[in-house]
């Protein structure tokens, strides 16, 4: 091959390549990479999420858009924003965890804000897919409730942790409960475990969330069906 040449293909696509970077070097698109690994969302409501202007989240997307790690939805006037595939989350969940491991500021940042957690009891993935027929296991998504229902951990109740209070006496005293949320640095599972051993609750958090046990490919569901009194499990065999 012509020296020259290879030499133009590299540069060409190294540069191109870099476009995924410059994208990815704004911490408020991270955090919509973030939310959208939930499920999608509407510009308007990622402006609510990230308490940000309208405007300035859609220039946001549109960066994002432009290199391919966001798709859009049209229905009516409104926008609807999802992951470009799982290619993207797993990218996302690639630069989280480099940066939490080879970044020290990183380390002591997420180690300050979320210093008390050995008191929760945390469950693995691999323990939780084990025991996804048990039951005498409640598996409870604390996440707003368009988060569960675009997909969740196959079998979770729904109860967001906006809703715990009020809530409360629909949950059996006699069950564990594992409570999860939107990923690692997410503290909605946190305070609901919080909030359960204060009232009495055998209960533990999942040490990773939504997003994290759809890319291991364990059983997922959509739609909203565990509402009211907790209904009997399902088998995921």
């Amino acid at each position: 091959m012509d020296l020259k040449a290879k030499r133009q293909f590299k540069n060409e696509l190294y540069d191109r390549l870099a476009r995924l970077g410059n994208a990815l070097a704004s911490g408020r698109r991270l955090e919509l990479l973030d939310l959208l690994a939930q499920g999608e969302r509407t510009v308007e409501a990622l402006a609510v999420e990230t308490d940000q202007p309208i405007a300035n989240v859609s220039q946001h997307l549109q960066v994002l858009r432009r290199v391919q790690l966001v798709e859009v939805r049209r229905a009516g006037t409104y926008a609807f924003y999802r992951l470009g595939d799982d290619s993207v989350l797993d990218l996302w969940m690639a630069l989280r965890n480099t940066g939490e491991k080879q970044l020290s500021e990183i380390r002591e940042l997420v180690r300050s804000f979320l210093h008390d957690r050995k008191s929760l009891q945390a469950v693995s993935q691999e323990e939780l897919k084990k025991r996804l027929d048990d039951p005498g296991l409640v598996v409870l998504d604390v996440r707003p409730l368009p988060e569960y229902e675009a997909g969740h951990i196959a079998g979770a109740r729904s109860l967001p942790i906006s809703e715990l209070r009020s809530r409360l006496a629909e949950l059996p005293r006699s069950r564990k409960i594992v409570a999860y949320c939107r990923g690692p640095h997410c503290v909605f599972a946190d305070e609901a475990v919080e909030f359960l051993h204060s009232k009495g609750f055998k209960a533990g958090r999942l040490e990773s969330g939504f997003p994290e046990w759809k890319i291991q490919g364990y059983p997922i569901a959509h739609g909203s069906f565990a509402t009211g009194a907790i209904a009997p499990r399902r088998s995921h065999k």
